[in-house]
């Protein structure tokens, strides 16, 4: 399976951003929004962005598999968030200054405690033996999946209850070089084989569901490795041209982009900072024909999702939104 970089921390967008006094077209009840200027970002300039690789910004909730009692484990994402008072501070300086910069925290006092488990996320600052939080005040981390935490059931259902391995949407094609370059798979791959990587859980209860997978009576989850999925042709990176591609362009029905660089930086762009709506129609993911590859565990009595996609081994959907089980 491909691998570029892993998402440990916020990613920069492409471009310099600034801040608008209007009602957020991302977040709910934010009365405020960051959008992109013209001007590109000099972080992104610095990785050589135009050498970087494209590929589709996934639109779910950020995973990890990493060691947990000494075995390969899906972690969930889990910010390290301040308290209410602190909050209101920050977001008090946030009006005042139109910035998140120069706001002094108490990393002790101000943030919500978080389980025992928890760990902060790669890249973090510390200081005085404690995480720091980000320009968002936020400390980015990460938390174990556990079967019993009802939080964490939809990133507990693509676990194979046998076994150490995840439901994994990925490109198709790698068995028949014949087979449609558009061709998706839903597979099994053992937490063993994605160590250290990150990856996103998308399906029907995620954020909304963009990609229109699966159903309240049936609801459908998996993970995708992130990078997984290049972009083919991708616009130059520039404003205008990248604002068209997403309007209008034969691959541009995605909720951004994300540049992997060389050096391993990662620059990103989603369509709210350019003022697009998301979703806009069909997300082209969703539209995409698929074929499950899931073998094993074909019990009958089992209720799973993980025994639900292996009763669908070998079969082919049009589209990846088309994928339904028996009642």
């Amino acid at each position: 399976m491909r691998s570029l970089g892993s998402v440990q921390h916020k990613i920069p967008c492409v471009f310099l951003t600034e801040v608008k006094e209007e009602p957020s077209r991302k977040r709910d009840g934010q009365q405020f929004q960051v959008v992109a200027t013209e001007t590109l970002n000099p972080v992104a300039l610095e990785a050589d962005i135009h050498g970087a690789v494209a590929t589709e910004k996934i639109d779910g909730t950020c995973c990890y598999v990493t060691l947990y009692n000494g075995r390969p484990h899906l972690w969930a994402r889990l910010d390290r968030k301040p308290n209410k008072q602190a909050e209101k501070r920050f977001k008090k300086h946030q009006h005042q200054h139109r910035s998140c910069k120069g706001f002094s925290w108490d990393v002790e006092e101000d943030f919500k405690i978080v389980p025992e488990a928890w760990i902060p996320a790669h890249r973090v600052q510390h200081l005085n033996g404690h995480p720091v939080p980000d320009e968002h005040g936020h400390i980015p981390g990460w938390v174990p999946v556990q079967k019993d935490n009802k939080q964490y059931c939809w990133h507990g259902s693509v676990l194979d209850p046998e076994g150490g391995a995840v439901l994994v949407l990925r490109p198709g094609g790698d068995e028949d070089e014949d087979e449609d370059e558009e061709e998706l798979e839903v597979t099994a791959v053992p937490l063993a084989d994605l160590m250290e990587r990150t990856l996103e859980l998308i399906g029907t209860n995620v954020n909304g569901n963009p990609y229109g997978l699966g159903s309240k009576k049936q609801p459908l989850h998996c993970l995708v490795s992130h990078g997984s999925f290049g972009v083919r042709n991708p616009p130059p990176v520039d404003f205008h041209q990248i604002s068209s591609w997403l309007r209008e362009g034969p691959g541009g029905r995605v909720e951004g982009l994300v540049w992997h660089c060389s050096d391993g930086t990662l620059i990103k762009v989603h369509r709210h900072h350019l003022g697009l709506r998301w979703p806009d129609g069909g997300a082209s993911l969703g539209e995409r024909p698929v074929v499950v590859r899931v073998v094993g565990g074909e019990n009958t009595d089992r209720k799973d999702l993980f025994s639900s996609f292996c009763r669908l081994n070998g079969q082919r959907f049009s589209r990846l939104q088309d994928v339904l089980f028996d009642s």
